[in-house]
């Protein structure tokens, strides 16, 4: 598992515009990269419309999502959602898998391979907080009291 005051893996994939996105243009301001499993499910939608309704709250921080859907599933869930932040297709699971989120699971006695939903704030490149396990309603709580808001 990544800790806080470890160097952020390198984030460098394509956007819901299927535009490429890198991290290392967000090095002046703090980011807060959250991995959910699938686009446009229970969950996974109650974490990005609960991040959203904070945006405005976190003044200059950054919101990007990444999960491992096509930018054009990413596409449809932004605008279905009106989210307005940048989500990230990490098909292959190289981005997930530097950040420890790709992890075996199971359900009903299957096991597969899948992403853990995780959050990291990272400023200036370093993770300050790593929060595995976190449940979709915890996600913008921990962001605002990391934030000191």
């Amino acid at each position: 598992m990544l800790k806080p005051g470890v160097q952020s893996p390198a984030i460098e994939l394509f956007d819901q515009f299927e535009k490429k996105f890198s991290l290392k243009k967000y090095e002046k301001r703090k980011v807060l990269v959250y991995f959910y499993p699938k686009a446009d499910t229970p969950g996974c939608t109650q974490q990005s419309c609960g991040l959203r309704d904070i945006a405005s709250s976190i003044g200059k921080t950054a919101i990007v999502g990444i999960s491992p859907d096509k930018p054009s599933k990413l596409l449809k869930f932004d605008e279905k959602f009106e989210l307005g932040f940048t989500l990230l297709s990490d098909i292959e699971h190289v981005v997930a898998k530097s950040f420890k989120v790709w992890k075996k699971k199971s359900m009903y006695g299957r096991e597969y391979m899948g992403i853990e939903r995780s959050a990291f704030l990272i400023d200036k490149g370093v993770i300050t907080h790593a929060w595995y396990k976190i449940s979709p309603k915890d996600t913008p709580l921990r962001l605002l009291e990391a934030l000191g808001k």
